[in-house]
């Protein structure tokens, strides 16, 4: 089934206290090389036919207007897969 996934990540300014917290446990279990670690979303979006560039626009604004909050996200990649 075609998808486009749709990447969100926190703007790169602001603090991301869920990854600090899996970076804290890491380092506890001993993987010290880790220097930090940043938590996002994956959104999938299904279609039931061949996906067009016009798709891949559609879900850069659905991504940025939608799926993410522009205050504190930044969508960081569109793609597809068959």
């Amino acid at each position: 089934m075609p998808k486009i996934i749709v990447e969100v990540m926190p703007k790169e300014v602001l603090l991301d206290p869920a990854g600090k917290s899996v970076n804290n446990a890491l380092h506890r279990k001993g993987h010290k090389d880790i220097t930090a670690v940043r938590i996002g979303k994956r959104i999938e979006l299904h279609f039931d036919r061949p996906i067009t560039d016009k798709d891949l626009a559609e879900a850069r604004e659905i991504g940025e207007g939608f799926l993410s909050n522009g205050v504190i996200e930044d969508v960081v990649n569109i793609s597809s897969e068959n």
